[in-house]
Formats: C-alpha cells, sequence, structure tokens
C-alpha cells in the first residue's frame, strides 16, 4: 500500500495538501467556539449533495414544478428525507450565520487585517438568503408563490430601477413559467457558483491571517488536528442530527397547495424574513421604499463599515452594541408579528383554509384518476369540496346559510332571508322542514315571502304535533321524497327502506293532497309549486339554481332568487361543482380497515 500512496503523492502531492489543510497553529489551544464556521461549511456541503439528488427529480416549470416535489414528497422512496434535510438544514444554516457573525464580532475577528474576510462573511450571509429566497419559490405551491410575489413586489418600490429589476427577475409582467425558470437558475447555479467563489476566498483570507486571539494564552497552541477536528465533528454531527430531528418529526417538509393566482393566500415569508415583514407594516402609504431599500441598505452598509470603526476600543463596544440592538429589534419584531397572526382570526381562518387544501390536493392527486395532464392545479379548481363553499360564501350566502354559516365556516353579521341548506333534501332538513313550528323559523321559510304562505298553513293544519297518526305517515312521506334526492349519505338506507319509500309515495298522493299543487312523477301542467319528481337530486338542484323562475319551480312567485346561469353569474361546470357540495358528493379516498 505504501507503493500505491507515494505514486499517488508523486502525481498529486496529497501529502502536502494534507499537511497544509490539517496542521494549521491553534494560538491558545482548540476552543468549541471555533466550530461555526465548520459546521456552515458541513451545512453547505448538506445542500449540495440533497440539491443535486432532488435535482434529479425536480422539473422547474409551472405545469410541473408542484407535480414534480410531490412525487419526491409523496411518491419516491426516501424523497421525503432528502426534501426534508434539505430543508432543514436550510433553516438551520441561518442560525449559524448569525452564530458565527456573534463569534466573530465578539472575538474581534473583524479587525484590521481581517476587513477583506469580515466582508466575505456578510456577503456569504447575503447569498444565503438569496438561496433562501429563490429557493421558496420553486415547489410552486401557495405559500412560495405569494410569499416571493410580496417580496419580489418591494423590488418595485427601488427608485429609478426598481420596475425594470422587477420585471428582469420575475420574468415578464406576471408570474408564471419564466419566473420559476429564472429562479430555478439562480438557486441551482448562479448563487451555488458565487456561494463557492465566496467561501473559497473566506477560507483562503482565514487561513492567510490565522484565529485572531486575545493574549496572553491560558492554554498552550496546539495544531487544527485532532483536537479541533474532533470538536469539529461533534458539532457537524449535532447539526446533522438537528436537521435529521425536524425532518422526521415533520415528515420532509410542508407542500401547501399547488400556485393559483385566482386563489388568495395568507402569504408570510419565512421565519428568517418575518421580522422585515412586520418591520414594513411602520412605512405604509408611499413610504415602502424606506422600510424596504433605505434603512436595510443602511444598516448593511454600517456593518460594512464595523472594521474600520472597530479599530477603537469605543467603536468596538459600540459595533457590539449595534449588533445586539439589531438582533433584539429582529426577535422583538418577529416575536411581534407571530402574536399578531395568532389573534388575527381573518389569518387564522385563511390559514386553516390554506391547510385543507393542502390535505385535499395530497388526496385527490392520489386517487385512482392521479394528476391531470392540465396540472395539479386543476384538481382544487374542479373539486366540490374545495370550489363549493367558495362559491356559496361568494353567491348564496347573502341570503342563505350553511349550518348557520358562510359555508366557509365565517359567521355573518346580515340577517339570513333564505333557508339553510346543509343536508337539503335529506331525512334530517325535510324532518325540520315539514314540522309545523319549525316551518316558519328562520332556518327555512322564516325570512321568506313564503313565511306564512300556502306551504306553511297546509303544515300547521295537516300536521299537528298531537297528532300522532299524521306524525306517523307524514315520517313516511320524508323518506319517500328524500330518497328522490338519491343521496350519495342515504343510498345505504334507502336501500333498505325500499318498503316504506313505496308507502310514502302513495301517502304523498293519495293521504296529503301534496299533488293538488306539486308535480309528482308524471307531467302536471296545473302544477303552481316546484316539482317533487326527483326533490333534491343533482338534476332537480341544478335546474332551480340556474333558473329558480322556471314554471317547474317557483315561476312567477320567485321569491328574489336570482337565475344564476341564465344571467351568466355562474357557469353551469360552477353550479354542478356547488350542488355536488350541498349533496355531499365528492371524491373520498377509500378508509383502511
Amino acid at each position: 500500500m505504501k507503493k500505491i500512496f507515494d505514486w499517488l503523492d508523486n502525481r498529486t502531492g496529497y501529502r502536502e495538501l494534507t499537511k497544509e489543510a490539517l496542521y494549521e497553529p491553534i494560538p491558545g489551544g482548540a476552543r468549541w467556539r471555533y466550530i461555526w464556521g465548520s459546521t456552515l461549511s458541513f451545512a453547505v456541503m448538506i445542500q449540495f449533495i440533497t440539491g443535486i439528488f432532488l435535482w434529479m427529480a425536480y422539473s422547474p416549470s409551472a405545469q410541473t414544478a408542484w407535480e414534480s416535489v410531490y412525487y419526491i414528497q409523496h411518491e419516491m422512496g426516501g424523497g421525503w428525507f432528502l426534501r426534508g434535510l434539505h430543508h432543514w438544514t436550510a433553516q438551520v444554516m441561518t442560525v449559524l450565520l448569525v452564530l458565527h457573525l456573534m463569534q466573530v464580532l465578539i472575538d474581534g475577528a473583524y479587525k484590521a487585517p481581517r476587513e477583506l474576510n469580515f466582508w466575505t462573511g456578510l456577503i456569504l450571509l447575503q447569498i444565503v438568503l438569496g438561496l433562501s429566497l429563490t429557493g421558496y419559490l420553486l415547489p410552486w405551491d401557495q405559500k412560495g408563490y405569494w410569499a416571493t410575489k410580496v417580496a419580489t413586489n418591494l423590488m418595485g418600490v427601488v427608485p429609478l430601477v426598481g420596475h425594470d429589476l422587477q420585471r428582469l427577475v420575475v420574468g415578464g409582467s406576471d408570474y408564471g413559467h419564466h419566473t420559476i425558470t429564472r429562479f430555478f437558475a439562480l438557486h441551482a447555479g448562479v448563487l451555488p457558483m458565487a456561494i463557492m467563489a465566496v467561501i473559497g476566498g473566506h477560507i483562503y483570507l482565514f487561513r492567510k491571517h490565522g484565529i485572531h486571539t486575545k493574549q496572553p494564552h491560558k492554554k498552550p497552541d496546539s495544531m487544527f488536528w485532532p483536537d479541533q477536528v474532533l470538536m469539529d465533528a461533534v458539532a457537524c454531527l449535532a447539526v446533522l442530527c438537528v436537521a435529521i430531528f425536524f425532518t422526521i418529526y415533520f415528515r420532509g417538509a410542508e407542500l401547501t397547495a399547488p400556485a393559483d393566482p385566482s386563489d388568495q393566500f395568507p402569504a408570510r415569508p419565512d421565519w428568517y424574513f418575518l421580522f422585515l415583514f412586520q418591520f414594513l407594516k411602520y412605512f405604509e402609504g408611499g413610504q415602502e421604499v424606506l422600510g424596504a431599500v433605505v434603512i436595510p441598505g443602511a444598516v448593511m452598509g454600517f456593518m460594512f463599515l464595523m472594521p474600520f470603526l472597530g479599530a477603537w476600543k469605543l467603536g468596538h463596544r459600540f459595533n457590539m452594541l449595534f449588533i445586539v440592538a439589531l438582533l433584539g429589534g429582529a426577535g422583538f419584531l418577529t416575536f411581534e408579528a407571530m402574536t399578531s397572526d395568532k389573534s388575527n382570526p381573518t389569518y387564522q381562518a385563511a390559514l386553516k383554509d390554506s391547510h385543507f387544501k393542502a390535505e385535499r390536493v395530497i388526496e385527490l392527486a392520489q386517487a385512482p384518476s392521479g394528476i391531470p395532464p392540465a396540472g395539479a392545479v386543476n384538481l382544487l379548481q374542479n373539486d366540490a369540496l374545495v370550489r363549493g363553499p367558495q362559491l356559496f360564501a361568494q353567491n348564496c350566502a347573502s341570503c342563505h346559510r350553511y349550518d348557520g354559516h358562510d359555508g366557509r365556516g365565517q359567521q355573518l353579521e346580515d340577517p339570513q332571508t333564505a333557508p339553510d341548506l346543509k343536508g337539503v333534501g335529506s331525512r334530517e332538513w325535510l324532518t325540520g322542514f315539514l314540522h309545523p313550528e319549525n316551518i316558519s323559523s328562520v332556518k327555512y321559510f322564516g325570512g321568506t315571502m313564503f313565511k306564512d304562505g300556502k306551504m306553511a298553513k297546509w303544515a300547521r293544519k295537516n300536521l299537528p304535533l298531537d297528532d300522532a297518526q299524521a306524525q306517523k305517515k307524514i315520517k313516511k312521506v320524508i323518506i319517500a321524497l328524500s330518497a328522490e334526492s338519491k343521496l350519495p349519505s342515504q343510498s345505504a338506507i334507502d336501500e333498505r327502506d325500499a318498503a316504506f319509500i313505496k308507502e310514502g309515495a302513495t301517502l304523498l298522493d293519495d293521504d296529503f293532497g301534496c299533488t293538488d299543487c306539486h308535480e309528482w312523477k308524471n307531467n302536471d301542467e296545473d302544477a303552481t309549486a316546484p316539482w317533487l319528481t326527483g326533490y333534491g337530486s343533482r338534476e332537480w338542484l341544478i335546474h332551480i339554481i340556474s333558473n329558480p323562475a322556471n314554471p317547474k319551480h317557483y315561476g312567477t312567485k320567485n321569491d328574489r332568487m336570482p337565475a344564476f346561469v341564465e344571467q351568466e353569474r355562474l357557469t353551469e361546470r360552477e353550479v354542478s361543482m356547488l350542488v355536488d357540495w350541498l349533496r355531499g358528493d365528492w371524491y373520498q379516498a377509500p378508509t383502511e380497515h
């Protein structure tokens, strides 16, 4: 083996290189406070390795980015771990950079002749933040899309060149394919090359000037190998363990719903930019340039001047006070932002909605039909469970309610003036409706012109609560009428109660005289009330929402309800999704037994 190593050394000179790398003198001996530079280099190495493997499965386009990240996170063997390790190591890097900066400042290792080394460290900090910002968008999910849009909009406030700079970064006037390809080029190409060059220069300058220590030394000098190497290795292992812990705890990294410009999202930057987000709230009304450009630029400019100011003892103390105040202020603003969000019901509702959509799109993507060629964003745009509440809140909740709210869980101040539609067509809903005391309540006809109309009077006259025989018969009628809706949730009990359904259909016609006003099974041109054939079914609900003034429904007696399709307030597809949601008819993943 010695001959092989001798031959290799003769060709490469690796022994001299190894000696140069490992046998660096450490004045005062190895210390734990010197580990931060090595842990940062280790974290960067993890980022490069995991990033390369992620690159192998990632497809940077507006139609494939989310889909490929979904594949990595949920389909590829070990993909969640790979992505999580990349994500959480990036989070740890930001903390390590701050700790390294503090160690350099406390030790005075930024003073002459180490100014250039300090400046390369500040540049490294900005490159790492740039990597975080560009990487944030790459999953092309709602969280990354809207947070990046907020961040890039700040470029527009830069005097003179802001608008052009924003267009250059975004790749045009709007966010899309060119945006993600440019961010990917920055994240996987430009910035990694820049960080390698800066780290190389940083290490070169560090080795040139050596470690800065205070005199006299309490411990004898030693070499980098083996004591400091052991401390660095232990610290690097600790960094790896922290990243692995978060990766396993969160099973990778969060992936929200696919980016959808038409669907608002509670945009917030990641925690290391949250202080700046909160800081900008103090500069509204045309003063954004101060908070986004002038003040941050002045702070960074002052930090570049720190080595000159630190030449004086008082100046060094001022530098330390400044950095402590800066970090303290950033911490306070971050805490303030988090506290504000926790007490903001609108934000919390939006956050809850975003979590629901993130879980729902995964469920849809894992359905037998999978992700359509048009992209995963279409899964939510065409899902009744997602779109139904939105359409209800936008078009129906001004009069109706859904279990007392607007369909999305929000209570409304405006009075309810039309029936509550949760469970419409079900046995429970009809039982409440055909109750002599409930039919004129606000949940049903109480806010309409039919409050004391013919139907309400009929119920009070023919369905008295003390008439056990009438109540027994109307229960069978309800079962028969509800069976017309063919609700998925009732399919099993409707099949079981086939005899009651048949008997109830006869009672509806013969005993209660419903067909005197309503059409039932056969065409009846003399009918003056909504038809009951197929009552509450998908076709029936689509028909009445499309035009309630149709003779098959309320005709000229229609009470304020718009003809949503005929008046082009909703498309036929939107009405279908709204109806499917009201009926509880959407895809559900099979449960495991």
